[in-house]
């Protein structure tokens, strides 16, 4: 870490992202940009060098295509190196990229391709195609489609389709090089289509300044390196990744490696040894689900141990940060760090120097496990309309229950409803095709109306809940279900949750179970798990409500759950019942259940 150095290009210079990209190349030739996994050859390395002739090659392709600036390209590829190339390579044409999720459904896919006039597509592989080009039927857009996964399936569709190229034939094997475009930092660069959890999916139109400041005013409230490791795996189609796993790097200088899946990450984490890591909540609640299993086969003394490391290491942070005296379990710590904390730290790589999540709220209860076993994880805030993020917990004043401190060139105020509203150079330039939507939610002072309820108290934003989501029951009471969820759902028995209640007298719950803890917990009532019926058992609902009572038990009284209605089917993006971002679309869930829930709100009538 001494001999670590940092080596960040200004916005004034870069200009544009393809502009941040050109001035990289020429800074560090030599370094490694990027590490990927390739089938039966293992790691390879590219560096900046290798990346500037890449670019230039897709560039040259691209520009075969009759585009003019401003036309819209789109990329459907897993995180690797092309996704990069094809970006660039569109911004240095003064092209607009839209990204799309690989695992999305392939009718939203194909209204977005529509609602964009998308012209030129990259999709990773010949089946995925397929399956799209039946969602887009007779539609005209995209007029070129580019397979990157070269295979008979791939010839086979460009022959029988004029628009289907692969890309291995559409590039030129040399280009010139990449020359400075000097285009305007103010322009569109890319149009990111929002998840959708209401409705079809709105267009959020960001500029290059946009994301430029954003990525910098970051790095003014955490150090980034030329050394640090960059582990990707959030989809890149997603902002997070994208600004913080991309151009933030770009920025930076730093080397960042495409995981080979979420399935092989625990693997990677070993190998690649990274030092920073971007992730949703999810990714850290399932590390610590799987902890917590493996504690429940351990015996008393070892589980003891792991609860007073954990409790010493949090103590020991608190200090640290300067918010808790001395305490007599500090004495411990440094062999509890060493005996609990430190193997636990290495299973993540045994270098991370930050851990960063964001995306949705992160419970208190993981992030101070991680945090008293070693692991700097500190929780950000953002959305893809602010390019995206508006805060973060800086190491050194570090409070997980908040989602940390406006970045440098935020403003943040509390408007009606306790809205959390922001402004600032990373607001987006409104929604694509959608002025209606952007009078919404865009004041013409500059305000961006986030939807988000939240306070502010010594400079740190705490998030309180979503205006759309708070149900007002009959009584006049408001509940973020968010929350209620969010605690329901760190009982290992519920893989999802919703809590009802609107308008209503109480509350009830929609409940996917656990599919692996069905067997053992029906065979605990004497129910058979293969029959249906199963689920509707009164014991079982009886047990089951004894068991969220202790999940809310420091809830208000009104937030008990009263009624649930249990499933074993997952939600999932196939079913359109979670968005491409893992998010569930309540609306669609109630729409699914809605004789399930008339029936919990009939009961006492």
């Amino acid at each position: 870490m001494n001999q670590w150095s940092e080596d960040l290009i200004a916005i004034d210079r870069a200009r544009t992202l393809d502009g941040l990209f050109l001035q990289r190349t020429i800074r560090s030739p030599e370094r490694v940009a990027y590490r990927y996994h390739e089938r039966g050859d293992g790691w390879k390395d590219l560096t900046w060098g290798d990346m500037s002739r890449w670019v230039a090659r897709w560039r040259q392709a691209l520009s075969g295509e009759s585009l003019e600036p401003g036309d819209r390209v789109a990329v459907l590829l897993r995180n690797c190196p092309e996704w990069v190339m094809f970006d660039q390579a569109a911004f240095s044409l003064g092209l607009v990229t839209v990204p799309l999720y690989t695992d999305d459904r392939a009718d939203n896919a194909a209204y977005i391709l529509q609602d964009a006039a998308v012209k030129v597509l990259l999709i990773q592989d010949a089946g995925r195609w397929r399956r799209l080009a039946e969602a887009i039927g007779e539609s005209s857009c995209p007029s070129r489609v580019v397979i990157l996964e070269s295979s008979q399936a791939a010839q086979d569709l460009a022959r029988e389709d004029p628009r289907v190229l692969v890309s291995d034939q559409w590039l030129p094997d040399s280009a010139p090089g990449l020359q400075p475009r000097m285009g305007d930092p103010r322009s569109l660069a890319t149009i990111v289509y929002t998840s959708g959890t209401t409705g079809r999916p709105k267009g959020v139109m960001l500029s290059h300044y946009n994301i430029l400041t954003n990525a910098h005013a970051v790095l003014t409230l955490i150090n980034v390196y030329r050394e640090d490791v960059f582990l990707s795996f959030l989809p890149l189609s997603h902002m997070l990744e994208r600004t913080g796993g991309y151009y933030l790097p770009l920025m930076s200088g730093s080397t960042v490696v495409y995981s080979r899946s979420i399935a092989q990450l625990a693997e990677d984490l070993q190998t690649i040894r990274p030092t920073v890591v971007i992730a949703v909540p999810r990714v850290f609640e399932r590390i610590y689900q799987r902890i917590a299993d493996q504690l429940e086969t351990k015996p008393a003394a070892v589980r003891w141990m792991f609860d007073l490391a954990v409790s010493a290491g949090w103590r020991a942070f608190l200090r640290k940060q300067g918010r808790a005296g001395w305490h007599p379990k500090l004495l411990l710590w440094p062999l509890l760090r060493r005996k609990v904390g430190a193997p636990v730290m290495e299973r993540l790589g045994g270098r991370m120097r930050a851990a960063v999540s964001g995306g949705a709220a992160l419970p208190t209860g993981v992030a101070q496990t991680f945090i008293g076993l070693g692991l700097p994880l500190i929780q950000g805030y953002g959305l893809t309309e602010t390019s995206p993020v508006v805060s973060f917990n800086p190491l050194e004043k570090n409070i997980p229950e908040s989602v940390g401190v406006p970045i440098r060139g935020i403003q943040v105020r509390i408007g009606a409803d306790d809205e959390l509203q922001v402004k600032g150079d990373n607001v987006m330039m409104g929604y694509w095709n959608n002025h209606a939507a952007t009078t919404e939610v865009l004041s013409q002072d500059g305000w961006f109306h986030t939807g988000d309820q939240a306070h502010l108290e010594n400079g740190h934003i705490y998030i309180t809940g979503r205006l759309k989501d708070i149900l007002v029951l009959s009584n006049g009471e408001k509940v973020p279900p968010g929350d209620l969820e969010m605690a329901i759902g760190m009982d290992p028995l519920f893989d999802q949750v919703v809590v009802l209640g609107e308008g209503h007298s109480y509350l009830t719950a929609l409940l996917v179970l656990n599919a692996d803890l069905w067997g053992g917990l029906a065979r605990e009532y004497g129910l058979d798990p293969e029959h249906p019926a199963s689920l509707e058992d009164s014991p079982l609902h009886k047990g089951i409500l004894k068991r969220i009572r202790f999940a809310l038990r420091d809830f208000p009284g009104y937030t008990k759950i009263r009624r649930i209605t249990l499933t074993l089917e997952p939600w999932s993006i196939d079913n359109g019942l979670l968005t491409p971002t893992l998010k569930i679309k309540r609306n669609k869930v109630v729409e699914r259940y809605r004789e399930a829930i008339e029936f919990m709100y009939s009961m006492d009538s």
